[in-house]
């Protein structure tokens, strides 16, 4: 199995991630070959919660010009997780919840 830490690479700080914070939602930005069972069981390691669920979502790098020259942004996968109702929220978030 792989390391928690290289599953998960860092959370998402945007408005629609703190709406999510009262009702133990929160959006991380995982591995892209990561699966729900291993970012459930990555998170429950990492944080010490009871996850109820996780839907990920994969975006496409977008197109991108500069001359003549074209590429691609890099390809991300989120990861939307519900915790269960009788979970402590993640302390690393605490701080941010309004």
């Amino acid at each position: 199995m792989k390391d928690p830490h290289d599953i998960i690479r860092r959370p998402v700080l945007s408005e629609k991630a703190y709406e999510g914070f009262a009702d133990k939602r929160y959006i991380f930005e995982v591995d892209i070959a990561a699966n729900r069972t291993e970012i459930k069981k990555a998170l429950e390691a990492v944080f010490g919660v009871k996850v109820e669920k996780v839907n990920t979502l994969r975006t496409l790098g977008k197109i991108k010009r500069q001359g003549k020259t074209s590429g691609r942004t890099p390809e991300i996968k989120k990861a939307y997780v519900t915790l269960k109702k009788d979970s402590k929220g993640i302390e690393f978030f605490d701080g941010m919840a309004q």
